[in-house]
C-alpha cells in the first residue's frame, strides 16, 4: 500500500525591513524559511522497518519476531493516520482513490496466482473446504478481497519443485488487504467517532479483542477471522487518527509511555498461558497481540521527530526506504512467493561438479535459509521492475520502473 505522510507547515515568522533612517540599530535575523511540505521519512523509516520484518519472519519463521517489531499494528497505525489525513477531502472520494490504488496490483498478482493453482490441479468448484457454487462465488476475493480468497490446503506433491503447502503461503498473505480495505470503508465512520468520543473510540477495539479474540464469544468460519483481525488492528488504526488529530501529542510522555508498558506487559502475560502451536508467536493470540501492539505502535508514535530528512547515518538508507515505500503494496502481494522461488533456485547448486562431496552438501545444507535470504532481495527487486509499476498506474501516475527518489539527471525527486 503506498501511504505518503506531510508533516505540519508552520507558519513563517514575518520579516520587516529595517528603515534607511536606523542605520545604527543592527539588522534582525532574517525569518527562517518555512518547511516545505513532504513524506514525513520517520513514519516511511518505520514501513520500511515493518517491510524488512514481514519478509524475514516469513522467511525464517522466528516467533520472537512479532514481539521484537509488530509490523502489522504498526502499517495499520501508519495508515490510519493517512487515512485521517485523507479525509479532510470527501470521504466518497478518498475511499475511492484507496481502493482504486490497491486493486489492480491485486489483479495481477491474483491472475498468476490463480493460474499456478489451476494449472497445478485445482479445481475450485470441487474444492473440499469451498467447493460448488460457492467456491466460484468466493474467487471474487481474488477480485476485490471483501474477505480471505479460497485456495487449496495441499497442491501438488512434497518431492515435486515446491513444497505442497505453497499455495497456503503464497495467497495466505492476502488476508491483510481484506482487513484494510474493511478499515478504509470504516474510515469516515471511525473518525467521525473518535473525534467526538476519542477514547471510547481508541479503547473499544482492544475490548472487542477480549470478547472474540479469547474464546467468550465465538464466530465461525472465515467472518470470526475478519472480526477478530478487525478488532485486534483496529486499535492501532486508530491510534493513527490520534496521531495525526493530535491527542498523542497532548499527553505527558511519561504517563503514554508508563501505560504502554503496563498494557504490553498485560499482552506477555496473556500469552504466556495462551501460548499457541508456535509458542510465543502473538499472531496466534490475539488478545496478546492487540495489546503489545497497541503499547508499541503509542510509543513509536509518541517519540516521533517528524524528518523530512533521514538524519545522520540513516541517510545511506534513503534510496532504499523511498523504493520500499513506493512499492509497499508489491514488496508484500509477492515477498512470500519469492521466498518460495528461492528453493528450486538454491537446489541447482547441489549440480554443480565442485558440490559432489559430502562435506559440500552439508555446508549448503547448514547454509540454506542465509542463502534464501541473500537471494530473496534480488527476486523482490526484480518484482518491482516486472509489476510496480502497476501501483503507479493505479495511482495515476507515470509508470516508474525503480522509484528511489532519484532523478535521471541525479538529482533529488520529491517522494509521491
Amino acid at each position: 500500500m503506498t501511504h505518503g505522510y506531510t508533516t505540519g507547515i508552520p507558519e513563517s515568522t514575518p520579516s520587516y525591513g529595517i528603515p534607511e533612517q536606523r542605520v545604527a540599530e543592527p539588522a534582525s535575523a532574517p525569518a527562517p524559511a518555512p518547511k516545505k511540505p513532504g513524506r514525513d521519512r520517520y513514519l516511511d523509516l518505520l514501513r520500511s522497518i515493518a517491510l524488512v520484518r514481514v519478509v524475514v519472519y516469513h522467511l525464517f519463521g522466528w516467533a520472537w519476531l512479532t514481539v521484537l517489531f509488530p509490523s502489522m499494528g504498526v502499517m495499520f497505525a501508519l495508515a490510519g493516520s493517512l487515512m485521517a489525513r485523507s479525509l479532510n477531502r470527501p470521504a466518497a472520494s478518498v475511499i475511492k482513490s484507496r481502493v482504486r490504488r490497491l486493486l489492480p496490483p491485486l489483479w495481477a498478482f491474483s491472475a498468476l496466482a490463480l493460474a499456478l493453482m489451476l494449472a497445478g490441479g485445482w479445481n475450485p468448484v470441487k474444492d473440499p473446504d469451498n467447493g460448488g457454487t460457492w467456491g466460484l462465488i468466493k474467487l471474487i476475493d481474488y477480485v476485490v478481497p471483501l474477505g480471505a480468497p479460497p485456495f487449496p490446503w495441499h497442491l501438488g506433491s512434497k518431492s515435486g519443485l515446491l513444497e505442497d503447502t505453497w499455495a497456503v503461503q503464497a495467497v495466505g498473505p492476502l488476508w491483510y488487504l481484506r482487513a484494510y480495505l474493511w478499515f478504509v470503508v470504516a474510515s469516515p465512520l471511525l473518525l467521525w467517532a473518535f473525534r467526538r468520543f476519542p477514547w471510547p473510540t481508541l479503547l473499544a477495539p482492544l475490548g472487542l479483542t477480549a470478547i472474540v479474540g479469547t474464546g467468550l464469544v465465538t464466530i465461525p468460519g472465515e467472518t470470526g477471522n475478519a472480526v477478530t483481525d478487525f478488532a485486534v488492528y483496529g486499535g492501532c488504526w486508530v491510534l493513527g487518527f490520534a496521531h495525526h488529530e493530535g491527542l498523542l501529542a497532548k499527553i505527558p510522555r511519561y504517563v503514554a509511555v508508563s501505560v504502554s508498558a503496563l498494557l504490553m506487559a498485560f499482552g506477555l502475560w496473556w500469552a504466556s498461558g495462551h501460548l499457541g502451536p508456535d509458542g510465543w508467536d502473538l499472531n496466534d493470540i490475539p488478545l496478546a497481540q492487540a495489546c503489545w501492539s497497541f503499547g508499541f505502535v503509542v510509543i513509536l508514535l509518541q517519540y516521533s521527530p517528524s524528518w523530512q530528512e533521514l538524519p545522520g547515518r540513516l541517510a545511506r538508507w534513503d534510496k532504499l526506504v523511498t523504493l520500499s515505500n513506493n512499492r509497499a503494496v508489491t514488496i508484500y502481494l509477492w515477498h512470500n512467493m519469492l521466498i518460495m522461488a528461492t528453493v528450486p533456485i538454491i537446489d541447482q547448486a547441489y549440480d554443480l561438479p565442485f558440490m559432489q562431496s559430502d562435506r559440500a552438501v552439508a555446508a549448503l545444507d547448514s547454509s540454506y535459509m542465509l542463502w534464501m535470504f541473500f537471494l530473496v532481495w534480488p527476486l523482490i527487486g526484480l518484482a518491482i521492475l516486472a509489476f510496480g509499476w502497476i501501483e503507479d498506474i493505479a495511482a495515476k501516475r507515470s509508470p516508474r520502473l525503480w522509484p528511489n527518489g532519484v532523478r535521471r539527471g541525479g538529482g533529488r525527486r520529491r517522494s509521491a
